[in-house]
């Protein structure tokens, strides 16, 4: 039995000419539809995506210059820049033929046609479609991915206990499609981690997608990920793939996941749940197959508990978890990674520094680093271009001599229950007690952060 392929939009003012076209095809292809008129065009386009449109020359207003489907054919191409038109006429001629492949049509059949070769016609013309279509998508994902290339990647550096655990994890779940959270402080490499896993799995050669949800507007979430339609609202002046169909096939790392809205969280549910997306001002679902990676810094587990982050979407993204540690908690490696980042700069800003001296090194590792291995690698970068001599001392970085945020909060211990109180009081003080602005402030909603105020009895 054949197997039928494709789908048909027919465009004719015949209905002598629609019937014999659906008697013809419907044993053939997966869906032939029929319209008397140009009018409808946008409106059926918008509900089905069509592999090939065959659409009349000449309708009611002028019977041979063949204008009414030049215009339509405007208008197909506008909706869709990846449309196949194929014309058919009765008054088809040289001129018009090239005038309308020029225009952007694919061929052109006279009435009345050969059976066989209309079917042929077709056949290529769903051929021709589909390759458009791959090269579109190609086109988008090699976008993303030369941004990826271009981004200046810093490899992983450790060789601590704690690293080798990650390290470990990352070779035992990379080869597998599971969905990865990674838990970390800011600073600590979370994008490292993603990457890692990427370029270590079967996908490697499908496209990465980095999303940061904590810089996309909650009115932006659908469009940016999700994608949109034309003129599904003001400003969506054409059709935008989102971040889920250009990642199919490939690796979507979702950043900052915690701060994402409960209204929000639901959303993202339904997708993994659907394995389908939804383009705002569509009603057709696109299917998607992506490896989900996602990372936070907040407390997510007591996110969960204080109940404002959804535990069914933490079961979704966290088959397995990868917890990166603070830089405090791996001192031994901040020789290794000063030595790293030294040899880096060194060389982006030729200057012939060759080491770091020992009384350096000393005051590195006494230091806490509380923007953890980011902060380290600017301060690095920061001493080589201030450097005068062939070595990085002491005087050449500027570190506080206790533990600061940037805001100057002076902390009595590296104990976090500490930390977090100390934080929450100064930040509450600094708004005059106004908890929306302070929850605001810390990244925390209001209930996470009342509740977090009931624990240590402010």
């Amino acid at each position: 039995m054949e197997q039928k392929i494709g789908r048909i939009l027919a465009v004719d003012d015949n209905e002598d000419i629609l019937f014999a076209l659906k008697l013809l095809l419907r044993p053939h292809v997966e869906l032939i539809e029929t319209l008397s008129g140009p009018e409808r065009i946008p409106e059926i386009m918008k509900k089905q995506d069509w592999d090939v449109i065959l659409l009349d020359m000449n309708f009611t207003k002028d019977a041979i210059s063949g204008q009414e489907g030049f215009d339509a054919l405007s208008q197909i191409l506008e909706i869709d820049s990846q449309a196949v038109v194929v014309f058919i006429t009765a008054y088809g001629d040289a001129e018009k033929a090239v005038k309308a492949i020029k225009m952007g049509a694919t061929d052109f059949i006279l009435k009345p046609w050969q059976n066989e070769k209309i079917l042929a016609t077709i056949n290529s013309a769903i051929s021709l479609r589909r390759t458009r279509i791959q090269a579109h998508n190609l086109k988008l994902k090699q976008q993303e991915i030369s941004a990826v290339l271009d981004q200046p990647y810093t490899d992983f550096v450790g060789q601590s206990s704690e690293m080798y655990e990650v390290f470990n994890t990352i070779k035992k779940v990379a080869a597998t499609d599971a969905n990865v959270l990674i838990l970390g402080e800011n600073g600590t490499g979370k994008e490292l981690v993603a990457r890692a896993l990427y370029r270590n799995s079967l996908r490697k050669d499908e496209v990465f997608i980095s999303v940061d949800l904590g810089s996309i507007p909650e009115t932006l979430f659908e469009s940016e990920l999700f994608g949109h339609e034309k003129g599904a609202f003001t400003d969506a002046h054409k059709m935008k793939q989102g971040r889920f169909e250009i990642a199919s096939s490939g690796t979507l790392f979702l950043d900052e996941i915690g701060n994402l809205t409960y209204p929000l969280q639901s959303k993202l549910l339904t997708v993994l749940e659907r394995r389908e997306i939804m383009r705002v001002g569509s009603t057709k679902p696109v299917p998607i197959d992506v490896r989900m990676i996602c990372a936070t810094n907040t407390s997510i587990h007591q996110d969960v508990a204080d109940g404002v982050f959804r535990q069914d979407l933490l079961y979704r993204i966290n088959t397995v978890e990868v917890h990166l540690p603070a830089l405090r908690d791996r001192t031994g490696d901040v020789p290794l990674l000063a030595d790293h980042f030294l040899k880096i700069y060194s060389r982006k800003y030729r200057k012939p520094i060759r080491n770091i001296q020992s009384s350096a090194i000393k005051r590195l590792n006494q230091y806490s680093w509380p923007g953890n291995v980011r902060e380290l690698q600017h301060s690095i970068e920061r001493g080589v271009i201030m450097c005068d001599g062939s070595s990085l001392g002491p005087d050449d970085f500027i570190l506080s001599s206790g533990v600061k945020s940037s805001g100057g909060l002076e902390l009595e211990s590296y104990n976090l229950e500490d930390i977090e109180k100390t934080i929450i009081e100064k930040v509450l003080k600094t708004n005059q007690g106004n908890v929306t602005q302070a929850a605001t402030q810390l990244g925390l909603t209001r209930t996470s952060l009342y509740r977090r105020m009931e624990k240590h009895g402010l």
